[in-house]
């Protein structure tokens, strides 16, 4: 080798060194984009909020908006979904005030009961034992009083926060169901022509999939309420319609949240029934999970998302570590967004409503009025 001669790489190590610092490039992005959302992520819940309102309320809002001007049917709609969200909270919290007498009687007698099952075989707890707990339970409170009330006051804080996002997310959903159209035009006019027609193609595939995504989740959740608020009522549980309303929400994170909803509701059924039903809600979570698996998400939700199973738990695992809950709840429908749109790129767009990752069919131009697919959005 010639002095001055830059050695030789073998091309192997040439094509892994030109992909490494691509991806540490990504990372860093990815990194960056993730550290702003967690820095501003009461506006990021926000506008994810927004839309979801939007892919839910614009079909309503296009059907009255045929009879009467598109602000005035905007507005009936919202403040419909409004009304409607508050009755239904209404009577949750009328169903709690009329069983907490009840409730706090089979609460105490099961607590008794349960104790009373512990101390006979084939436990054989100590009944000092079970009186020990209590009382370190007592004294815990007791030396921690100060501390339980500096949690209440932030958790007032965290009231308002919340109560910040909500009106913020339905500040957005006003703007994104009446003129999301116009938002998504002009978002796309502000790229450079190259890329606008990608751009297009991707944002229909986006939002075909966020639409069928959240439709579907909505659906499925309902059913799940429906099922477990006869199943309780039927076995005698009290607070059989808050705890149907703790399902509804809980299936919005998939896998997890319904066994989550139906322990709960295991608890309440040992309080104030028994091990036999509380063991009879137990199985509730195999025949509830083995409904939403194998019946309803390959029903309602496979035209909309196809994504294997441990991709779905991956997502949800990973979504709750990077951001508690909420990245919980995004995590699906983020993962589900991306599929989508690399399938519809990598297929080339255009014609070809089959390649949004599962997303088929429902509609292209005219689907959300004028720009389709994100135009709903903004």
């Amino acid at each position: 080798m010639q002095p001055g001669t830059p050695p030789q790489v073998i091309p192997f190590l040439r094509t892994a060194a030109a992909y490494a610092w691509r991806l540490l490039v990504v990372g860093a992005l990815v990194y960056s984009l993730f550290a702003l959302l967690g820095r501003f992520h009461e506006i990021g819940v926000a506008v994810f909020l927004g839309l979801v309102i939007t892919a839910l309320l614009r079909p309503v809002a296009d059907v009255v908006a045929r009879g009467l001007p598109r602000p005035l049917a905007v507005t009936l709609t919202l403040l419909g979904s409004i009304a409607l969200v508050l009755g239904v909270l209404a009577l949750v919290g009328e169903a709690v005030e009329g069983e907490r007498t009840t409730l706090v009687r089979e609460f105490r007698d099961g607590i008794d009961r349960i104790e009373d099952w512990l101390e006979r075989p084939p436990f054989h707890v100590n009944p000092e034992a079970l009186s020990d707990v209590q009382s370190r339970i007592g004294q815990f409170l007791s030396s921690h009083r100060s501390t339980l009330v500096s949690e209440a006051v932030s958790g007032a804080h965290r009231l308002v926060a919340v109560l910040t996002t909500l009106a913020l997310a339905l500040f957005c959903s006003v703007f994104f169901i009446h003129s999301g159209d116009r938002q998504w035009v002009w978002l796309r006019e502000q790229l450079p022509g190259t890329v606008r027609e990608r751009m297009d193609v991707g944002g229909r595939a986006a939002w075909r999939t966020f639409t069928g995504y959240t439709h579907g989740i909505v659906l499925v959740a309902a059913v799940n309420a429906i099922l477990v608020g006869l199943a309780l009522w039927l076995l005698g549980v009290p607070l059989a319609v808050p705890l149907a309303l703790l399902e509804f929400v809980a299936a919005f994170v998939p896998l997890i949240g319904s066994p989550i909803a139906l322990a709960v509701a295991a608890v309440v059924a040992l309080a104030s029934q028994g091990p036999w039903v509380a063991a009879i809600v137990v199985g509730l979570i195999v025949i509830i999970g083995q409904i939403e698996g194998h019946l309803l998400h390959p029903l309602v939700m496979s035209w909309a998302v196809r994504l294997h199973p441990l991709v779905v738990a991956i997502s949800v695992i990973a979504g709750a570590i990077a951001a508690g809950v909420v990245g919980a709840v995004v995590a699906v429908p983020l993962v589900s967004v991306i599929w989508s749109v690399r399938t519809a790129l990598r297929d080339g767009g255009g014609g070809k409503d089959e390649g949004a990752g599962g997303a088929t069919g429902e509609g292209t131009d005219g689907e959300g009025g004028g720009a389709t697919g994100p135009a709903t959005a903004g």
